[in-house]
């Protein structure tokens, strides 16, 4: 039961194309959104469209295959676990950011044309 905890696993489309950055440690780090879809009925019986935004990030060999692979648009499952860190603002507020840290990522659908 320890491989539960605190696991996501999500397929969806990318939002945008990946940021990455390469740190002075040598680490790289590639952030992207996540687009998730799904729908649902009201009561009163009308669908509703419902997309939802996961904020990634992904580091060293799993940013290099981000890097190299994955465009906008670009539909992957991932499995991950979620974090959320705080820091404080220029303005000296503390704010919180919960991101996905990708694990492992698999690029789905069709191969693009070269």
């Amino acid at each position: 039961m320890n491989n539960l905890r605190n696991r996501v696993m999500l397929i969806g489309n990318l939002g945008g194309n990946p940021e990455i950055v390469n740190l002075e440690s040598g680490k790289k780090l590639a952030k992207f959104s996540l687009a998730t879809n799904g729908s649902y009925k009201t009561a009163k019986g009308e669908k509703v469209d419902d997309t939802q935004w996961h904020n990634l990030i992904a580091w060293n060999n799993t940013a290099s295959i981000v890097e190299n692979f994955v465009t906008k648009g670009t539909e992957v499952a991932i499995d991950g676990k979620l974090v959320t860190r705080s820091y404080t603002d220029n303005k000296g507020e503390k704010r919180y950011v919960t991101e996905i840290v990708v694990n492992e990522i698999l690029m789905l659908g069709a191969k693009k044309a070269s």
